[in-house]
């Protein structure tokens, strides 16, 4: 794939179908979505309206969970996770902007029970980039996109949402 910036309106409207599809079959009542910070958030933002849930919208900053916490360090832009609800029994809908080795879904699953042991999650992603490391897997999936070891995709926000892929420097 060559360089360039792409709209998300489209596999947004796509994630939205399949998840109200999603929510149907597995019987969800009442699903609280939470977005990891922060592409995973403005992209719950969009698809919490389109779906017109009630329970308000939480965002999850998984890090101080990462797994190279230790050889990134601090991260400057660090804000505390706002769940506005328990999450102990509650159907969650994570949302986040890029799939790739599944070390961030980890990391995000693991401070999710810290809070308490939901009685589902399913995964609701943009991009699966198909480079995992871990066995985990999205419910929802916007699109595939396979880059080259040079290339970087980047998701801009919030308004407008656009996807940029660019050459690594």
């Amino acid at each position: 794939m060559v360089s360039g910036t792409l709209s998300v309106d489209a596999l947004l409207d796509k994630m939205a179908s399949e998840t109200r599809a999603l929510i149907t079959r597995r019987n969800i009542k009442d699903p609280l979505m939470i977005g990891i910070h922060t592409g995973g958030v403005w992209l719950a933002e969009q698809l919490h309206r389109q779906l017109e849930l009630t329970s308000p919208l939480g965002v999850l900053d998984i890090s101080f969970y990462r797994d190279d916490f230790t050889q990134a360090g601090i991260n400057p832009k660090v804000q505390p996770s706002q769940l506005p609800c328990a999450t102990e029994g509650r159907d969650i809908l994570l949302v986040d902007d890029v799939i790739m080795s599944g070390r961030t879904i980890r990391a995000a699953l693991n401070e999710l029970f810290d809070y308490g042991r939901p009685a589902s999650v399913s995964l609701i992603t943009l991009l699966d980039l198909q480079r995992r490391e871990l066995p985990i897997q999205a419910d929802v999936i916007g699109g595939t996109l396979a880059l080259g070891p040079d290339q970087l995709v980047k998701l801009n926000g919030p308004d407008p949402l656009t996807l940029t892929i660019r050459q690594r420097d």
